[in-house]
């Protein structure tokens, strides 16, 4: 499968890559498609920052001044019974139990008190980092969904030839896009058809037996797109443009004005 593809499978792989749960043969082949993928590897190294950042930001939490405060009210509390003068025997030393019972419950209330705050301020800052992780998340699935939407609508080059005159001039590039089915032509020169002629595209035969086939007349413009397919160029070695009556020759006959451009044909890696 191919994971730039599927922009929100390879977001959650990465993440769990960089969690360290993806683990065994998942991992290995992960690591393979990101070796070949620099999207793969900038989307790991993302969620690698981003873990490394929850654990570097967290700071340390101390109980705060209303948790000390409700301590020394406790103690204050407890301190008239202090002042009981002890009683001798039984009576005094169920006291004294007593006594030191409710001071252990107080610190121990107070103490859970404070243990509950700083517990509470855990979650939020916990639930806040968890709902900033999921924001960037949400805004990263979208950048890579954009991302490939405007991968996919990018020309892919197949072919391309530098069409040169006689004096090896080069004034024309023309590329072939596949996905597009489409051939551009860039006028690179000063050359000047003019109003009563126009250029027309012709794919040279592979043999000498073999005809020329027209591939389009061009127009003025600086650009010209016209629409071809792979089977047209597959067994073409050259391009060339004639010079013809205005709006070319007809289907199927050959070229009948001089050519102007020539090059070779190259396919792309």
């Amino acid at each position: 499968m191919n994971l730039n593809q599927h922009p929100e499978l390879a977001d959650r792989i990465a993440a769990a890559y960089a969690l360290g749960t993806l683990r065994g043969g998942a991992r290995r082949r992960f690591e393979t498609m990101a070796r070949q993928s620099p999207a793969l590897r900038a989307n790991a190294l993302v969620w690698q920052e981003r873990f490394a950042a929850m654990t570097e930001l967290q700071r340390i939490e101390v109980p705060g001044e209303n948790v000390w405060k409700r301590i020394s009210n406790q103690l204050e509390h407890q301190r008239p019974l202090a002042a009981i003068p002890l009683q001798q025997g039984v009576v005094g030393r169920a006291l004294n139990w007593w006594r030191g019972a409710a001071m252990a419950g107080g610190m121990v209330a107070a103490a859970m008190m404070g243990v509950a705050v700083y517990l509470g301020g855990e979650v939020k800052e916990r639930e806040s980092q968890i709902a900033q992780l999921d924001n960037t998340r949400t805004t990263l699935a979208q950048q890579n969904i954009r991302l490939a939407s405007e991968l996919q609508g990018k020309p892919e080059i197949q072919y391309v030839a530098v069409l040169s005159d006689d004096k090896s001039s080069a004034t024309m590039l023309v590329t072939f896009d596949p996905k597009h089915n489409t051939l551009t032509l860039k006028r690179g020169g000063a050359f000047d058809e003019g109003p009563e002629k126009s250029l027309q595209l012709w794919a040279l035969p592979s043999t000498p037996s073999g005809a020329p086939r027209s591939l389009g007349v061009l127009n003025g413009s600086p650009v010209v797109k016209l629409a071809a397919f792979q089977q047209q160029l597959k067994e073409a070695p050259a391009l060339a443009i004639t010079l013809e009556a205005r709006g070319g020759v007809p289907e199927g006959s050959g070229p009948a004005g001089p050519v102007v451009f020539k090059g070779a044909l190259l396919q792309t890696p």
